[in-house]
């Protein structure tokens, strides 16, 4: 059983309130299950260029198989980084798609409920990460108390 004030990152879970580490798990699962999942499958099925989007725009996509997983791992570990890394990827997620949709593919938010989810999403994240942030530890508060005070 793990006590209250264990410092180790696998207990950041019991020193943290209850509704921090249900929204942690929301993200972490909206990330990978969702994003991660969407984006590979995307890349298996069209390959890594989509002919109708500009470069940039296929370099993103592909980035995001693997940088969604790294955000919900830094999540799951209880870190900051991991709401700043979540943070980035859902406000240039849901631009780049708004781009696509209406820039490139002439739709409407109405039309596109992938793109409805996607930016519900990102409003959950960017509207919450304020709050969360401040219960989860900086890299250096991961280090037990005696290594930490070592490395000063």
């Amino acid at each position: 059983m793990a006590r209250r004030n264990d410092p180790r990152p696998d207990r950041w879970a019991y020193r943290t309130p209850r509704w921090v580490v249900s929204l942690v798990c929301v993200y972490a699962a909206g990330l990978l299950f969702v994003g991660a999942v969407a984006h590979l499958t995307d890349l298996l099925r069209h390959g890594l260029r989509l002919d109708w989007a500009p470069g940039w725009r296929n370099w993103y996509r592909s980035s995001l198989a693997v940088l969604d997983p790294f955000a919900a791992w830094l999540l799951l570990r209880g870190t900051r980084g991991g709401v700043t890394l979540a943070c980035a990827i859902m406000a240039a997620d849901p631009a780049a798609n708004w781009y696509a949709i209406y820039g490139i593919q002439h739709c409407h938010f109405v039309a596109e409920p992938d793109l409805q989810r996607l930016t519900g999403f990102a409003v959950l994240i960017l509207g919450t990460a304020p709050f969360i942030r401040r219960h989860l530890a900086d890299r250096d508060d991961l280090l037990p108390v005696t290594e930490r005070d070592e490395s000063t």
